[in-house]
């Protein structure tokens, strides 16, 4: 419905933008543990954020999984849920946000389908206002914003792409409807995650598959299984030693190795490569021998066993050079693969390196590279995301003397923990720029940053203060943190979306905390020292 002009925004004491994993558990902890008047929104059509959206074929989730990829703070809903694959499928997540969307009592609470096409703070009445797409308003002192790390589809700008007359697809916005590749031409462009997920489904229906591979990956095998009964119960019975491991070691829910490479012979660590590759998951990385990313030598061995491993599965030889990476492994984003690289020993696949043949243009029939023409019914843009700014960019709120976020971030994306931007007073970020996010468990990830936000606006209230914001040196100290923490391993060295080298014209910095765990300690640490780093205003 659309508001009347001039009628007084809706009260409220919180406004969460978003409903995936962090906005439904802000939903459940702001209303339902501190009181507050709470409404979420969300432009989808039910929960779930990126969840709602990414059901290209084989997408699901990369490690940890199935039952870590959950909620944490509930052992009734640890209980109440039973996982069926180790590697749980996109349709399986979003079921689960479903059931604990019913089971919290959230949907009354949700406005879907609901753009905010703008947030605005008032200084005077300490008070953030937003108008959705209809016109409505809604007015809260607090802001929370969920909207995601992986959200905003990134579509290339391939000279005439529009101009292709098949259908074209991203894996970040797979429609809702069945999709069928059942004796089509279909072109697939990219091999991150999403690709490497989608690639292997598509080509059991495909006429033909090409794939446009813009960077060879490293791919691990998931060893995705069914789950036991007694697998289950084992979890449960531990479940509350295996989210104290999540919050110790960064996300991971399993003690990990202490064994260091150099006191392996090369036939010992061969070996143990061997056994976690069999294991699965990224086990081979995290759980072979300490320090993978940071130990260029060990970085280079594992490598080059996974590139073997590459070869040794891909028939075609000529097909197995263009798979080869050349960076080290782990710098970009780790993958899971379900019969990725065996994919190609189809007859009906084949790959095309833009490397060495780029796409030099589009018409209504297919791509044109440097020396062919593909001729396609299909395109699938699986070319990422504008990762971890990009939705806040998207949302592009107006803070203090009239500023955007957009004019804030233009050169750098400054923030203090990834929750609090300076000049943007009760706006606070779940899984922003500087906090852990994809790095860390993201559920629980997001439980402990809306548990320190709930905490603060407890603060706030119960000390007569009216706003909180970060100031611009703790900014500048947070910034510096997280480039010593990135410039300590081997990530810099490798252009990734870690990095925003994905979108050309982004700024280059590293946009995510390597430490959960202490990030997590530090987080803690301020609240409790007076929230140092921080201003407050008293209640105007």
């Amino acid at each position: 419905m659309t508001q009347p002009e001039n009628t007084a925004p809706l009260q409220l004491d919180a406004m969460i933008i978003g409903a995936g994993v962090g906005g439904l558990y802000a939903l459940h902890h702001l209303r339902d543990k501190l009181g507050l008047e709470v409404r979420a929104f969300d432009a989808a059509g039910g929960v779930g954020g990126t969840w709602w959206y990414n059901r290209y074929p084989g997408a699901r989730v990369d490690a940890p999984s199935s039952p870590f990829y959950a909620y944490t703070f509930s052992k009734e809903l640890a209980d109440e849920w039973d996982w069926s694959e180790s590697q749980s499928t996109s349709k399986q997540v979003l079921a689960y946000l479903e059931f604990v969307a019913d089971r919290l009592d959230l949907l009354r609470d949700i406005q879907f389908n609901t753009w905010v096409e703008d947030a605005s703070y008032d200084d005077s009445g300490q008070r953030w206002t937003i108008t959705t797409h209809t016109g409505e308003r809604f007015t809260a002192r607090f802001m929370i914003c969920a909207v995601g790390a992986l959200f905003v589809a990134h579509k290339p700008n391939y000279q005439g792409i529009d101009d292709f007359a098949g259908e074209c697809y991203h894996t970040g916005r797979w429609p809702h409807e069945p999709v069928s590749f059942e004796g089509k031409r279909v072109g697939v462009i990219g091999t991150g995650s999403s690709g490497i997920q989608a690639i292997p489904e598509i080509a059991k229906e495909a006429a033909h598959v090409t794939v446009f591979q813009r960077t060879p990956q490293y791919a691990l095998p998931a060893r995705n299984r069914m789950m036991s009964p007694e697998e289950t119960a084992g979890y449960r019975d531990e479940w509350e030693t295996h989210r104290q491991s999540m919050r110790r070691r960064g996300g991971w829910p399993f003690a990990t190795t202490k064994l260091r490479a150099a006191d392996a012979t090369p036939a010992e660590r061969r070996q143990r490569f061997e056994e976690k590759w069999a294991l699965g998951g990224i086990n081979l990385l995290i759980d072979s021998y300490v320090g993978a990313v940071v130990d260029p030598e060990l970085n280079a061995e594992i490598s080059a066993f996974v590139r073997e491993k590459i070869q040794d599965t891909v028939n075609d030889a000529a097909t197995a050079a263009k798979l080869m990476p050349d960076y080290h492994i782990g710098t970009k984003r780790l993958i899971l693969d379900n019969g990725y690289f065996e994919t190609y020993n189809r007859d009906n696949v084949s790959l095309v390196d833009l490397r060495d043949e780029p796409i030099e243009s589009f018409n209504s029939s297919g791509a044109v590279t440097a020396s062919s023409e593909h001729a396609l019914d299909m395109l699938v843009l699986a070319t990422g995301y504008d990762a971890v700014s990009g939705s806040m960019l998207n949302l592009n709120p107006q803070g203090r003397n009239g500023i955007r976020l957009q004019e804030k971030w233009s050169e750098r994306f400054d923030t203090n923990f990834g929750i609090s931007v300076a000049g943007f007073p009760n706006l606070f970020m779940i899984h922003g720029p500087g906090s852990p996010g994809v790095f860390f468990s993201m559920p629980l990830g997001a439980e402990l940053q809306v548990q320190w936000i709930g905490d603060c606006i407890a603060h706030l209230h119960e000390n007569g203060l009216g706003s909180i914001e970060t100031t611009t040196d703790a900014e500048a100290a947070w910034d510096e943190q997280i480039q010593q923490i990135a410039n300590s391993t081997l990530y810099p060295e490798t252009d990734s979306w870690y990095l925003g080298a994905n979108i050309p014209g982004k700024p280059r910095q590293f946009l995510g905390h390597l430490k959960g765990s202490q990030y997590f300690d530090q987080l803690a640490a301020v609240a409790e020292d007076g929230y140092d780093g921080f201003v407050f205003e008293k209640v105007s």
